[in-house]
């Protein structure tokens, strides 16, 4: 019997989902999961188009694999390290999205110029280190960087996107909303200087979002 069989399913319905959202190209780009001591991730280098629930690894909390066809994410220590050190994450979301990268390529946070990025991430869009694909660097980026940080979403330096949540779907819907405020600043960076929004008006529409915004 295949171990987590519901969480395998609903795995590979959010890398559709993130598929069908146009933040990755080719086999790029990860989503993890967190389940009782470990977490099911991607497999490395196979196509969207061919994942199945039971494509996805199971992986122990030091990146080990526990059960899988194939061999784990590229960035499954990453993924490991953020889930030792941030217990309260469920999920997280690597991309490569067009928008976000030029800010990481450029070496720059995306600043809280809108509303939507207050709303969503409480301030700027943090910008992290850079670091190596293949150990724990990344992993230790994104703790470093997020760590007592609203935000859920970070820029690697020269990289892509990470994104965190409660769960897969919450650390997905940061990676889109992420791509969407990166697209949307540069835009407004060819039109004119955009200014960033007030502290005092960050802290009310951050505030109003997650504790207001939707069914309660």
């Amino acid at each position: 019997m295949v171990k987590f069989a519901k969480e395998r399913e609903a795995l590979a319905k959010l890398h559709a989902q993130l598929w069908d959202a146009g933040l990755v190209i080719w086999t790029g780009g990860n989503i993890s999961q967190r389940v009782e001591n470990g977490f099911l991730i991607k497999p490395s280098g196979v196509m969207y188009s061919d994942l199945t629930p039971e494509s996805m690894v199971l992986c122990d909390l030091d990146g080990n694999v526990i059960e899988g066809q194939h061999a784990p994410s590229s960035d499954t220590a990453a993924h490991a390290y953020v889930y030792r050190n941030m217990p309260e994450v469920g999920g997280v979301v690597h991309t490569h999205s067009n928008y976000a990268c030029g800010f990481a390529a450029a070496e720059k946070e995306i600043p809280c110029v809108l509303t939507s990025i207050a709303d969503e991430f409480g301030g700027d869009i943090p910008l992290g280190p850079f670091a190596i694909i293949g150990d724990d660097s990344i992993g230790r980026g994104i703790v470093e960087t997020l760590a007592g940080h609203r935000s859920r979403a970070v820029l690697m330096r020269q990289h892509g996107v990470f994104t965190i949540g409660k769960d897969g779907k919450d650390a997905l819907k940061a990676a889109v909303m992420c791509e969407d405020a990166a697209k949307s600043v540069a835009i407004a960076m060819q039109v004119g200087q955009p200014q960033r929004l007030p502290q005092d008006k960050i802290e009310s529409l951050f505030s109003r979002y997650q504790n207001v915004y939707g069914q309660l």
